[in-house]
C-alpha cells in the first residue's frame, strides 16, 4: 500500500513547523523538517570552514556528509556523523547560510535521497520549500502556507531567545531570504500548481490545521 505523503511548503515564519507537527500528530504519522537538513549542511560547512562557492570543493564535502534523522520519543533529532546537532542549527547565521547554499543544485541533489527514503516506508508530513514541487510531485496532499512579512517577522522574533535580538533586523533578514529562495534557479520557493494555498496571517495554528484536515478528508472521500 502506498504511503500517505503530505507536503507543506512556504516561506520562513508562516507557521509551517508548528502546523506540520500538529497535523502529523492528528494524522498519526511522522513529521519531517526538511529545512533542518539544509541547516545541517550549512552547520557543517561553517564548522569545517568549507569554501562552498567552489563547486569542486563543495562536491567533495557532500560526498563525506552523513546526515540522517532519528526519532527520540516524539522528537525528531538531526544527526551528523553520529552527533546530535539539533541544538546548533537555529541561529540567524545558519539560517542565512542555509538559504544561500540550498540554491546549489549539488546540495539539493545530495539531500533528495534522504527525504525520499523516509517516504518509502512511512506516512509523513514533510515541511520545506520545494516539497510539493520537486521532492514529492506525486504527494497525496500539498499545501502552501504563507503570511504577511511583518507578521512572520514578529513570530520569528518572539521565538528567539537572544537578548540582542532586533525586530528590524529579523524582518530584513527574512525579506532577503524570501528573495533568495524565490529567485534561485534551482527549485525556487513557489506553490505547486495543485497545492492548496492557505494565508495564516490572521489564523491560529488550530484553525490552519483544521482547514488542512478538512481538505484531506474531502479529497480522500472523493
Amino acid at each position: 500500500m502506498p504511503t500517505r505523503i503530505i507536503t507543506i511548503d512556504g516561506p520562513a515564519g508562516a507557521g509551517k513547523t508548528t502546523v506540520s507537527k500538529r497535523l502529523s500528530q492528528k494524522l498519526g504519522c511522522i513529521y519531517v523538517d526538511t529545512g533542518a537538513l539544509y541547516r545541517g549542511v550549512a552547520f557543517e560547512i561553517m564548522r569545517q570552514k568549507i569554501n562552498w562557492e567552489d563547486d569542486h570543493v563543495l562536491e567533495g564535502f557532500l560526498e563525506t556528509l552523513d546526515l540522517n534523522f532519528l526519532m527520540e520519543a516524539d522528537r525528531l533529532v538531526l544527526m551528523s556523523s553520529g552527533r546530535d546537532i539539533s541544538d546548533y542549527i537555529r541561529t540567524p547565521e545558519i539560517s542565512m547560510l542555509a538559504s544561500s547554499t540550498s540554491a546549489k543544485p549539488q546540495v539539493r541533489s545530495a539531500l533528495l535521497d534522504i527525504q525520499r527514503n523516509i517516504a518509502r516506508t512511512k506516512d509523513a508530513v514533510f515541511e520545506g520549500r520545494d516539497m510539493g514541487t520537486v521532492v514529492f510531485p506525486e504527494a497525496s496532499h500539498k499545501f502552501f502556507l504563507y503570511a504577511d512579512l511583518a507578521i512572520r517577522a514578529r513570530r520569528r522574533f518572539d521565538e528567539m531567545s537572544e537578548e540582542t535580538k532586533n525586530l528590524s533586523r529579523v524582518q530584513k533578514d527574512m525579506e532577503k531570504r524570501d528573495n533568495n529562495d524565490s529567485k534561485r534557479k534551482s527549485a525556487p520557493l513557489k506553490p505547486a500548481e495543485d497545492a492548496v494555498k492557505i494565508n495564516s496571517t490572521f489564523l491560529t495554528v488550530d484553525e490552519v490545521v483544521e482547514k488542512m484536515l478538512g481538505y484531506i478528508e474531502k479529497a480522500e472521500q472523493a
